[in-house]
Order: structure tokens, then C-alpha cells, then sequence
């Protein structure tokens, strides 16, 4: 599925209500972990379905992994860009590559258009740090 171009997206902005309770956590990360690249990233969710962007299904969402960038806030789309990655096809993991160094890393909850839910589903973020 193609990705909604950022143009003309505010027409679409719309406050998807997130399920009470609803709550994204990463499985298998911690703060202050050390890993080497590329890396498993298992992404948690509970309160709530997974389904790929685009579906029109109450109680659901998907996956983002925002890398080394805050949350975007109430009615800003989640850009398409190496910072904010997109798993659109309903994905709960992923292997990621980065660079040596300390990370940021964050999950955020989108709706079928990548927008945040209101209230917003985004996990604790986590640092880890990438070994050579």
C-alpha cells in the first residue's frame, strides 16, 4: 500500500479515538542495552488489534519506530523518513540497522492514515546503545 503523501494529508487529520487502556511497549528491549546491528526490535500491544494501514477497523492500529525523534503531537502525520519508520502492513517486529552509537528509540501507535491516536499510544522510549 502506498503511503499517503504529506500534501493534502491535514484533509484526512482526525481525532481516531485510542481504546482505554491501550498500551505499546517493546518485548525484548531494555534501557541501556547493548546490541549489534542489525537487531531484532519485537514490538508489544495490548488494549488493542494490530491491522495494516488503511483499514477502517475500530480498536486498531499499527506500528511506528521513531529512532533518535520525539512523538509527533496530536493531528501531525508520522513523516515517512529514516527517523520514523513505518510497519504499515501490520508488522510486530522488525530487524533494524543503525549506526554505532547511543539510540533513541520509541514505538508509536498510528490509525489507517498515520496519524497519531488521540489520546496517544506511544511507548516509554528506550535508549540502547549500538556496539562497533
Amino acid at each position: 500500500m502506498a503511503y499517503l503523501a504529506l500534501t493534502g494529508a491535514a484533509a484526512l487529520a482526525q481525532d481516531t479515538p485510542a481504546p482505554a487502556g491501550a498500551k505499546v511497549y517493546f518485548i525484548n528491549l531494555r534501557p541501556g542495552m547493548h546490541v549489534t546491528t542489525p537487531f531484532l526490535v519485537q514490538f508489544g500491544l495490548s488494549g488493542m488489534g494490530v491491522a495494516p494501514a488503511g483499514t477502517d477497523a475500530e480498536g486498531t492500529g499499527h506500528h511506528h519506530l521513531l529512532i533518535d525523534t520525539p512523538a509527533p503531537g496530536k493531528g501531525e502525520q508520522l513523516p515517512v523518513d529514516d527517523a520514523h519508520r513505518h510497519f504499515g502492513k501490520g508488522q510486530t517486529e522488525a530487524m533494524i540497522t543503525l549506526p554505532p552509537g547511543e539510540h533513541r528509540l520509541q514505538l508509536a501507535v498510528g490509525d489507517k492514515w498515520h496519524f497519531p491516536l488521540v489520546p496517544s499510544v506511544v511507548s516509554e522510549t528506550v535508549t540502547v546503545v549500538v556496539d562497533k
